[in-house]
């Protein structure tokens, strides 16, 4: 199993039985418990561990419905800060680097991808401090670069987390990827990313719960991406009804 992880980025072992379709009601009715607890001040860990065993849910469907689930102010708030594809057209974005990576690299090597209630893409992946290429890292970053060269922004600055090991060798790719195909990305290896695109005046580019709810503008380039050229994707859709 340890070959597999490094070699894709797919689903765990379980997930095809943890999120058949036998359990998605289920996994439905707990996020939206969960954003309920969440709309009236419980703490998430309360909440989580409240909602989870309420339905007997494992640990890997726990992390499926904390990330999906929200409060209905940040869910407005979100919603009311996203900016659509035109916005993007000259405008200077900023990239939460391995947030956006691992999902597409998740995405095409048929991971689970969780569809939240904010209406963001969230994948069940971690890097646990070190990253790795997988064989979908050179196609994620080629679909990356179409899919913002369609976009036209005026320049794109990614992020990388300096301290997982290995973002200087994935950092020198994106550059090298850039360079070649004449796009106006700058890439930086720095030890907060989260914080640097909240205080930056650039749209954001992440998925990350504590960027979007601290930037003034965000877009969703992932789900732009996967409905453009990864319609096969698993998707999970955890919104209630």
């Amino acid at each position: 199993m340890s070959s597999d992880k490094q070699q894709h980025r797919g689903a765990h072992p379980e997930d095809r039985r943890l999120f058949a379709d036998e359990w998605l009601a289920t996994l439905q009715i707990a996020t939206a418990e969960l954003s309920w607890l969440l709309n009236r001040g419980y703490p998430i860990t309360a909440s989580l561990k409240l909602a989870g065993d309420r339905h007997r849910l494992n640990e890997r469907q726990r992390m499926a419905i904390a990330r999906a689930a929200c409060s209905d102010e940040r869910r407005a708030q979100r919603l009311a800060s996203r900016v659509e594809e035109l916005d993007v057209r000259e405008a200077e974005l900023i990239v939460d680097g391995f947030n956006l990576l691992i999902t597409i690299e998740a995405a095409l090597s048929q991971g689970v991808l969780l569809l939240c209630r904010d209406n963001c893409i969230r994948d069940l992946a971690s890097v646990h401090g070190s990253y790795r290429s997988v064989q979908e890292t050179d196609r994620a970053l080629q679909l990356i670069g179409e899919t913002l060269a369609a976009l036209a922004p005026r320049s794109v600055r990614w992020l990388l987390d300096k301290p997982i090991s290995n973002s200087g060798r994935l950092a020198a790719k994106i550059r090298e990827l850039a360079e070649q195909h004449g796009w106006p990305w700058e890439v930086e290896v720095i030890f907060n990313p989260d914080s640097a695109i909240v205080a930056a005046q650039q749209i954001a580019v992440s998925s990350d719960a504590i960027v979007l709810d601290g930037s003034r503008h965000w877009f969703d380039l992932k789900s732009h991406l996967i409905q453009q050229h990864l319609p096969n994707a698993w998707l999970v859709d955890l919104r209630e009804d």
